[in-house]
């Protein structure tokens, strides 16, 4: 973080500063196990634990300041407000208002139900070959998470990527207007959090709020290929591009478009095409490491928010080739020994994810001539849609001709009930309550030249079996 007084940081959080007007150069922290000398720890009451149990460990730690929710015992400056996460978020567009007066920082918003985090993670390869760049760890995205990126920023940041997640209604707008994006991205809108947001077309309102308040010399990014992010385009004020799957009208061509689109178990390959001002088209191949044909997508958002910002479309697609497979848990391809190939994406699952994923996997073995299993666990959130969505992927696995279902917890039970309606798929789908289950299940069945898809919502806990599967 940018080097401040503590006074300075009271004023800005709109607290009341106790102690001596310490000058903070560390970084801003929550957890005190994260503390360094001279940081800022911000003790805020959580789900688990409250975070004003720790500030002796964050003094200890050498924090020059505390954010607290209450005044302090310990004889540490400290500034006293009255809730430690708007204060986070307060200091954030503070040091984002004071960065981009002192340098040409450029802030990139990233929105969608599904492919946040991978489109983060090409806006990095691509951007940090052209200046400082800073982007979530993991998928830190939502009222703490996004403000503690944020903080990381200083003076020499030329780019700040931010991954924006939501709830309800309102959370995407409160991080916009700490960080007032110049270029907002909408990637999709789907199911994901449906059981929070209510239905598809509140989480589309709160997908919208990511380019309503963009400037007019703003860049809207949207996905032509989506009906409810074509939309979008009525709600915002700034230049709007688009990125898709198809060239569009003539009067309002897509900007960069993809086709021979491609995924095996070596990765993904796409004719990229850019439509010019003056009619003109270029095309570039495009190979990724990355699995799924889904990718593609996510590529293109990259890719168009590098070309928005004038950057070389050949030379981002070069950064994209080098771009490692995919995060701990996001097809991430594991390879245990004795043929079999495990694919760990069980990290997060929602509706469109989890079909993407099952589609991917049954091209990509069809290709190879390898037999699919697929281990699914429930896709969490999904409130009053929750039975109809896990029966929709029951019977998807069928069509899509997926060799071997495995249904993991009664959250998910729907899927297997599904696959067993649709057709004679009675001996290819199991359901089991645990994940030991499945893994002893495995453990007998799978054979050499078996590819094993994971996917489930983080909280069904079949990450651990994909990596014990996998051989981590």
């Amino acid at each position: 973080m940018l080097g401040m007084r503590a006074s300075e940081i009271a004023q800005a959080v709109g607290g009341a500063l106790h102690g001596d007007d310490a000058l903070v150069t560390g970084s801003v922290e929550t957890d005190s196990r994260l503390v360094t000398a001279g940081g800022v720890f911000v003790a805020m009451p959580g789900e688990v634990t409250d975070g004003h149990r720790f500030i002796d460990a964050a003094v200890e730690a050498g924090a020059a300041l505390i954010i607290a929710e209450r005044p302090l015992e310990q004889p540490v400056p400290h500034v006293v407000v009255e809730q430690g996460v708007v204060a986070l978020g307060l200091l954030a567009a503070e040091v984002i208002r004071r960065v981009r007066a002192a340098g040409e920082l450029t802030v990139i918003g990233v929105t969608g139900s599904n492919g946040k985090t991978t489109t983060k993670n090409m806006l990095q390869a691509i951007l940090e070959e052209h200046g400082p760049t800073v982007s979530p760890v993991k998928s830190f995205n939502n009222e703490v998470g996004a403000p503690m990126t944020m903080l990381r920023i200083d003076e020499a940041t030329r780019y700040l990527v931010l991954e924006m997640g939501a709830s309800v209604e309102g959370d995407i707008k409160r991080l916009t207007a700490m960080s007032h994006p110049d270029v907002g991205v909408v990637l999709k809108v789907g199911l994901a959090h449906a059981g929070e947001f209510g239905g598809i077309e509140t989480t589309a309102r709160a997908k919208t709020e990511m380019v309503s308040d963009l400037a007019e010399d703003g860049v809207a990014v949207l996905n032509r290929d989506d009906e409810r992010v074509r939309a979008m385009a009525g709600a915002t004020r700034a230049r709007v591009t688009w990125f898709g799957t198809e060239p569009g009208p003539a009067d309002e061509p897509t900007r960069l478009w993809a086709d021979g689109i491609d995924s095996t178990l070596e990765g993904t390959v796409a004719t990229v095409h850019r439509q010019d001002a003056d009619g003109g088209e270029q095309s570039w191949p495009l190979r990724m490491r990355i699995l799924g044909e889904h990718h593609v997508m996510n590529a293109l958002a990259a890719l168009t928010v590098a070309d928005a910002l004038g950057l070389d479309v050949g030379r981002a697609i070069d950064a994209l080739a080098g771009l490692e497979r995919a995060e701990r848990g996001r097809m991430e391809l594991l390879e245990p020994g004795g043929g079999i190939t495990v694919i760990n994406d069980a990290y997060n699952a929602s509706p469109d994810s989890t079909a993407a994923a099952l589609r991917a996997l049954a091209h990509m073995t069809r290709q190879a001539g390898r037999r699919s299993i697929a281990v699914l666990g429930e896709m969490a959130e999904l409130g009053p849609h929750a039975v109809e969505e896990h029966d929709r992927l029951g019977r998807l696995a069928v069509r899509v001709r997926i060799d071997r279902l495995i249904v993991v917890g009664s959250g998910a039970k729907a899927i297997h009930d599904a696959a067993e309606l649709e057709s004679s798929f009675g001996q290819e789908t199991t359901f089991v309550e645990t994940a030991d289950e499945a893994e002893a299940l495995l453990r007998a069945e799978l054979a050499e030249g078996d590819v094993v898809l994971f996917k489930s919502s983080n909280v069904s806990g079949l990450q651990p079996l994909a990596e014990r599967i996998g051989g981590l």
